[in-house]
């Protein structure tokens, strides 16, 4: 157990850094979902992250540094890969019906595995391409998974009349900017201090316009 309360410890000194208040049982659910990606890691080759206090850093605190601004009912969380940052986000604030899209089957068997073993209501995941998905959601998140004009391109008929879409990117994508399509606007962009990470990290929210 040694390992695992290290792991907690990095991940509660996080959780605090970052201001977050979260229910009683996120702390040991998110070390569960760890837990079980670095297993499934060993074999599916899920992310290039395999030390397990990198993978709370890069992979848990790194999505939790967003929750501040996820709003709605509905998430959508697209080119989820092993479920980042949406299941991080599902844990963290329950309640909220998420959809979790890849296109990798390998990934999206895990992330069904992972919604039955954490028990996480309200949550599904689906193998397709983003352009396929069907149905509008009051939040849209995307982790570093495309140009924003592609994002939007493929993904925008997702995001909701009243809706925001949150593009989470390393370096601040000004050249990315001119690209976005029309009827979209950025509406705020943040800088992230992800607490142990020295790389840069930025939040840029979007709406229709």
């Amino acid at each position: 157990m040694a390992a695992r309360d290290a792991l907690q410890a990095r991940l509660e000194q996080g959780i605090a850094e970052l201001g977050l208040s979260l229910p009683v049982d996120a702390v040991p659910r998110l070390l569960d979902y760890q837990a079980l990606l670095e297993r499934w890691n060993a074999a599916y080759n899920l992310t290039a992250v395999r030390d397990p206090a990198e993978m709370v850093t890069r992979h848990l605190l790194d999505s939790l540094a967003i929750l501040p601004y996820v709003q709605g009912q509905t998430l959508a969380d697209l080119g989820t890969g092993p479920g980042l940052p949406g299941i991080p986000l599902a844990i963290a604030a329950p309640g909220r019906e998420i959809l979790l899209v890849d296109s990798n089957g390998k990934k999206v068997r895990f992330l069904r595995e992972a919604i039955r073993a954490l028990k996480l209501d309200g949550v599904r995941a689906v193998q397709s391409r983003v352009e396929d998905v069907e149905g509008q959601y009051d939040c849209v998140t995307a982790r570093a998974f495309a140009s924003m004009a592609d994002m939007l391109g493929w993904g925008g008929h997702l995001l909701a009349p009243d809706g925001i879409w949150l593009a989470m990117k390393g370096k601040r994508p000004d050249d990315e900017l001119p690209g976005i399509p029309s009827g979209f606007e950025v509406r705020s962009t943040h800088e992230l201090a992800v607490p142990g990470l020295p790389a840069e990290r930025h939040l840029l929210v979007l709406g229709r316009t």
